[in-house]
């Protein structure tokens, strides 16, 4: 009888098989598979001796057996005579898990370097956004359009890929790199002229004119695509914006702002933009540290396909610690005034930064990516690290300037 071993991905891993016969064939049912057909016979002893490499894997055998392997780099069947030599399989074996744990090593070695680089260039983001939003004014405005230029030429780049552009025709590259000068204008425009719908309509008809004017068939997916990117990179980030530096009005009741240093702007650069602003980034912050967190530890209910290493426990677990850090900071910065209005707060951040967390996902899952980018070393691109901000700024901004009575003071 005859056993189909499937293969594609494995770990360095030595195997003896007593009295099998091995040979190379093709997979009935897949032509493009690599298989092994294993046949058992009663006087010859062979050695099948497999050498695996890569990410973890499954072995289909026939029957519907699995086995746990990682990346192949090459089968080697030698035959023996009918006595096996049991020292010289030992050493094999011995070898081969040598080479194993050395394999695991290098890979835990690999991992604490890629920790240890989060760990610095997080702790640099935060320190120097931190800066940026202390400062306030143009100084905040002008880091802001970097980084959504930045992040638009990410999100155009990702449209480009096999996996999305394979199904649609992605816009012309000058429109890309218009669409992205234009997302970092936005953030400009807003603060000198105090609102959006100004430079988002101008935006809107520049690239519509040029999309239908340009040479050979203009696409409906080339203007959907660019029309969302202006959305997605660039009108919703202006909501920061006027959050920071649109309300000006004084956070009369922080006591941490009558302390202020003159030289730093004194009490006056408290405002309620200014508190609003960074306990959003506050709970944002906690909700992912505490959703991953509670994920590792409890997680066992997947939340939703487009990232699968989401669960609900991690989500709760989140949920939890945005609210706890949004009251937490509303207490010592005595705003907002009320314990409800600080509750919904921090539930308006949690399902903004959820949401645009799951749509950045959506996006790299169909274009076949991890990453959106390599520009920050061990978080990726600016849209790995700014998609939970990117909805939230829009939902924050709006309820203090809507529910909030005299802004929560």
């Amino acid at each position: 009888m005859a056993s189909y071993v499937e293969f594609d991905r494995c770990n360095l891993i030595p195997v003896s098989l007593i009295s099998l016969r091995a040979c190379q064939s093709r997979c009935p049912s897949s032509s493009s598979s690599k298989t092994l057909v294993l046949t058992r016979l009663s006087c010859s002893n062979l050695r099948l001796r497999l050498s695996f490499y890569g990410p973890r894997g499954i072995f289909r055998v026939h029957r519907g057996i699995s086995v746990n392997h990682n990346r192949i780099i090459k089968a080697v069947v030698s035959a023996e005579p009918d006595r096996p030599d049991e020292g010289a399989t030992k050493e094999e074996v011995d070898r081969g898990y040598n080479l194993l744990k050395e394999d695991s090593v290098s890979e835990r070695q690999q991992k604490a370097s890629q920790l240890r680089k989060r760990i610095v260039f997080g702790l640099g983001i935060g320190i120097s956004v931190g800066g940026v939003v202390l400062a306030g004014g143009w100084v905040f405005t002008v880091a802001m359009a970097a980084a959504v230029f930045v992040g638009a030429r990410e999100y155009f780049e990702l449209v480009r890929s096999r996996g999305i552009s394979a199904g649609m025709t992605p816009p012309p590259r000058y429109v890309s790199r218009v669409c992205s000068v234009i997302c970092a204008l936005m953030p400009i425009l807003t603060l000198y002229f105090g609102h959006i719908d100004v430079s988002v309509t101008s935006a809107a008809f520049v690239v519509a004119m040029a999309l239908l004017l340009q040479r050979g068939n203009p696409r409906f997916a080339q203007l959907s695509s660019a029309m969302f990117g202006l959305f997605y990179c660039g009108y919703l980030p202006c909501f920061w914006v006027m959050l920071r530096c649109g309300l000006a009005a004084p956070a009369l009741n922080t006591r941490l702002g009558e302390a202020w240093p003159l030289l730093l702007g004194g009490p006056t650069q408290w405002t309620v933009g200014l508190v609003a602003t960074l306990i959003s980034i506050s709970s944002i912050i906690a909700a992912d540290t505490y959703a991953f967190i509670g994920g590792k530890a409890f997680g066992r209910t997947p939340l939703t396909n487009i990232s699968p290493k989401k669960t609900w426990e991690g989500a709760i677990a989140g949920l939890g610690g945005c609210i706890a850090t949004s009251v937490l900071l509303s207490r010592i910065l005595c705003w907002p005034t009320s314990l409800l209005s600080a509750i919904a707060f921090g539930l308006l951040n949690f399902f903004g930064s959820l949401f645009g967390d799951l749509t950045e996902s959506m996006i790299k899952r169909d274009a076949g990516v991890k990453d959106s980018g390599s520009l920050i070393p061990g978080h990726g691109g600016i849209l790995d690290r700014a998609d939970s901000y990117i909805f939230t700024g829009a939902l924050a901004y709006s309820f203090v300037k809507t529910f909030l009575p005299l802004y929560g003071v």
